[in-house]
C-alpha cells in the first residue's frame, strides 16, 4: 500500500476503494492498452467572457453535449475575436471522427463527431484522435462511456468539489480492446442507431408540420 500511495500521491481514502482496483484488474485480464497509446490528445482554449457575443462562432462547452449528441451552444465567439485569432481557431475546429472527451465538470463524457465541426470547444473538452488502428473511433467512444472507464474517471476526479480529471490520469486510463472484427460489428450497430434516431426526428418533425398545417385550416 505504501508503494501504491507513493505512486499515486493521493491522500483521499475514496481513491483506494476496492471497487476501483477490482474493475481495473478485471479489465487488465483481457487485451487492453492505455488511452495515451491509442490516441493523440489536443486541448482547446478558454477565450474569456469578453470574447462572447450573441452572434458568431459557436463555442461548445461541456453542458452542450452528451454521449448521444450535441445541442446548439448558448455561447458564441464574436466575429472580431475570431478575426484576430483566425489561425488559432482554424486549428481548433475538430474534424470528423474526433472524440470529444470532457475533463472538467461532468468528466468522462465521450462523443464522436460524424462530420467536420464548425465550432470550437472550451478547454474543458479534450479532442481525442485515433493514432493506433487497433481501435475504431466508434468502439473507443462506446468504451469511454462504459462503466469500466467511468469508474476510473470517478476514482481519479473524486476528492474535490469541482471535478477535474488531469491529463496524465486520462492518458493512463485502462481501455479493454476486443477483436477488430467485433469492433466493426459494434461500429455498424452504433451508426445504425444514430441513423434511426435521425430518421425518427425527421418523421416527428414531418408529423408536427402536418398537424400545424391542418390546424391552420380550421
Amino acid at each position: 500500500m505504501k508503494e501504491y500511495f507513493l505512486a499515486t500521491k493521493r491522500l483521499d481514502a475514496e481513491y483506494y476503494q476496492p471497487k476501483y482496483e477490482e474493475i481495473v484488474s478485471k479489465a487488465k485480464q483481457q487485451n487492453y492498452d492505455l488511452l495515451g497509446n491509442l490516441v493523440s490528445i489536443k486541448k482547446s482554449i478558454e477565450p474569456g467572457s469578453d470574447a462572447y457575443s450573441d452572434e458568431g462562432l459557436p463555442f461548445l462547452r461541456v453542458a452542450d453535449y452528451n454521449k448521444f449528441g450535441i445541442s446548439m451552444p448558448e455561447k458564441k465567439l464574436s466575429d472580431s475575436f475570431c478575426k484576430d485569432n483566425a489561425t488559432l481557431i482554424g486549428g481548433l475546429k475538430p474534424k470528423k471522427e474526433t472524440i470529444l472527451f470532457s475533463k472538467d465538470g461532468s468528466v468522462g463524457t465521450a462523443y464522436m463527431l460524424r462530420e467536420d465541426a464548425d465550432f470550437i470547444t472550451s478547454g474543458a473538452i479534450l479532442h481525442l484522435m485515433i493514432k493506433d488502428k487497433k481501435v475504431l473511433p466508434e468502439y473507443l467512444t462506446l468504451t469511454l462511456n462504459s462503466e469500466v472507464v467511468q469508474q476510473q474517471a470517478e476514482r481519479d476526479a473524486g476528492g474535490s468539489i469541482i471535478l477535474h480529471w488531469r491529463r496524465e490520469e486520462i492518458e493512463n486510463v485502462v481501455v479493454p480492446i476486443v477483436d477488430i472484427k467485433i469492433q466493426h460489428q459494434i461500429a455498424a450497430l452504433i451508426e445504425k442507431s444514430f441513423y434511426l434516431c435521425g430518421e425518427s426526428q425527421r418523421l416527428l418533425k414531418e408529423a408536427k408540420d402536418m398537424v400545424e398545417k391542418e390546424i391552420e385550416k380550421i
